[in-house]
């Protein structure tokens, strides 16, 4: 099972029990975190795709660690005319552990259980009212 799921602003195929690297979230290390922004999700051959995005469906994580990626250098060059410049940074990252992902039909199926249950409970209510 993966799902696609758009994290601060990016995309990424995530599977249960993957470590990924995001840009850096606000959350505290050790934290969960919920992402609902849900595009695909492959159950085993069975693909929904979201319309942009799936409802009541969401990839849970844990913040594992604040890093910094590798160091990324941007050199300027214009030719024959002596102009070089050299800049460089680091970004800020999160690296975070995917631990569930919750798909809609899970969720869909307890509450039309819930659903029938009340409306049990409402008829046998009824009944006894009169």
């Amino acid at each position: 099972m993966y799902a696609i799921v758009e994290i601060a602003g990016q995309q990424f195929k995530v599977e249960k029990n993957q470590k990924v690297f995001v840009h850096r979230l606000e959350a505290e290390e050790g934290s969960n975190v919920d992402f609902d922004k849900v595009l695909l999700v492959d159950n085993d051959g069975k693909i929904q795709v979201g319309s942009p995005v799936i409802d009541n469906t969401v990839v849970s994580a844990k913040v594992v660690s604040h890093v910094k990626g590798d160091k990324v250098l941007v050199f300027k060059k214009k030719r024959r005319k002596g102009y070089q410049k050299m800049n460089g940074h680091r970004q800020y990252m999160t690296e975070i552990v995917i631990e569930d992902i919750k798909a809609a039909g899970a969720k869909a199926k307890k509450a039309t259980k819930k659903a029938e249950k009340s409306v049990e409970e409402t008829e046998s209510n009824e009944a006894i009212a009169e």
